[in-house]
């Protein structure tokens, strides 16, 4: 059964950091990417940056430069460093994962590509 478990939320105040983390557990695949993704109230669930499975990143335009995706594939556990935090950055924070089972193919979490596994998710605050 796999579990993503999400840590490291809370509320900090504008310009503050906070570090999430994603723990997967009982993933079988021969290659996966792992990302997170976020919803604020009233709104749609976005891309917010992934690890492909060759190890490259890929970030939403408005947090280049402020957060750092990171995956430890020895733990399986998925990073997100987030500093200079805004108001804007206020919602839930989900964790993903999918997968190849069969051959060890590239797979990529880019947003729209589909997820086989999403984490509960855990809020963050940010107050102005």
């Amino acid at each position: 059964q796999v579990q993503l478990m999400e840590s490291g939320g809370g509320s900090v105040e504008t310009e503050g950091s906070l570090t999430l983390s994603c723990e997967a557990s009982g993933l079988k695949y021969k290659s996966y990417c792992m990302g997170w993704f976020r919803q604020a109230p009233g709104q749609g669930r976005e891309g917010v940056a992934h690890v492909n499975s060759d190890g490259t990143t890929d970030y939403k335009e408005s947090v280049k430069g402020r957060f750092t995706v990171s995956l430890d594939r020895a733990k399986n556990t998925l990073y997100l460093q987030m500093n200079s935090l805004k108001p804007v950055d206020s919602a839930m924070y989900y964790c993903a994962a999918r997968g190849d089972l069969l051959y060890g193919d590239y797979v990529s979490c880019q947003p729209g590509y589909g997820v086989d596994y999403w984490g509960k998710g855990i809020l963050v605050t940010v107050s102005s």
